[in-house]
């Protein structure tokens, strides 16, 4: 409940953060988004509300930059998944037997629904996954896992880590001095969850009753 807290009302979070320590949220927000999207088992922190509150905040503030802001979020989202990517690469699915207080720290079923988007879209699954929680964070370890090609996972990481932060920074940007969207924010955010989580909740569906079938 907590976490539900912190992702529905992250704006408020953001506000403190940058009251307590000005210039150097952008020092946060990067190691946010690096960590969540360069460390497999942190699929669990603030990625498309982050990005949406940011450029809400940004827009009332007079002493932060959305340029400056944005050239670090997509350094963050590109290196992140590129990090992740060499993780799975080098240490493979070694990983995935690792046990934190008796439970797998990357669950199968999370690796299973990673797969069946790789089958479905094959390379755009890590632009695809950009908007997708947990894939977002298994999806560049998986491409690692099976050896994509490095060159070719970097292209669609640069495209998918522009178009993610792009549009989800600037829709915060520039929506985020309309009155509606600040009185209504955390319902904003959570139909951004819900629309973000879909397609897992299709590909599940789907599985199920082909299996039934």
């Amino acid at each position: 409940m907590e976490l539900l807290d912190y992702l529905l009302h992250i704006d408020k979070y953001l506000h403190l953060f940058i009251e307590q320590y000005g210039t150097w949220i952008y020092v946060i927000l990067f190691l946010i988004v690096f960590v969540e999207t360069g460390l497999v088992v942190m699929p669990f922190l603030p990625g498309d509300s982050l990005l949406f509150a940011t450029g809400m905040l940004i827009a009332q503030s007079d002493e932060l930059s959305i340029t400056l802001a944005i050239i670090i979020l997509l350094v963050a989202a590109i290196g992140g998944d590129s990090l992740n990517y060499l993780i799975g690469n080098k240490v493979g699915m070694r990983l995935t037997r690792v046990k934190l207080f008796g439970k797998q720290i990357i669950k199968e079923e999370h690796l299973d629904k990673t797969h069946s988007f790789y089958e479905k879209y094959g390379e755009r699954t890590i632009v695809i996954s950009r908007f997708i929680p947990i894939v977002r964070t298994l999806a560049p370890f998986v491409a690692g896992v099976g050896k994509m090609k490095y060159s070719v996972f970097m292209t669609y990481n640069v495209i998918g880590g522009l178009i993610w932060v792009l549009s989800l920074t600037l829709a915060g940007y520039f929506l985020g001095n309309i009155p509606f969207v600040q009185e209504h924010f955390s319902k904003i955010v959570l139909l951004i969850i819900v629309v973000s989580v879909l397609p897992i909740v299709y590909e599940f569906l789907k599985v199920k009753l082909s299996k039934k079938a």
